[in-house]
């Protein structure tokens, strides 16, 4: 039903994305493609308004952010930035 792609190393928030794991986002989407299309690609750590759209982009379409949304002065306006709806 979902896969989660960890793109921070596990065990505390505030971490920097890792570039490196968008070609393990963008393989794993082509599996899912193949063998279960109904699954959900999530995508956890270093998710913020510059990360969000390359991981979507790259095949997610589940994203945690904790980080980037608590520690916004504006909570909703920033889960609106990370939809993409400014």
């Amino acid at each position: 039903d979902l896969v989660l792609v960890m793109t921070v190393e596990p065990g505390f928030g505030g971490q920097a994305f890792m570039e490196d794991q968008l070609k393990t986002i963008a393989r794993v989407r082509e599996i899912i493609d193949q063998y279960n299309p109904q699954c959900e690609l999530e995508v956890d750590g270093g998710i913020g308004p510059a990360t969000a759209p390359v991981a979507v982009a790259a095949g997610a379409n589940v994203l945690v952010a904790g980080s980037a949304v608590y520690k916004a002065a504006d909570i909703p306006g920033r889960i609106r930035e990370l939809r993409g709806q400014n």
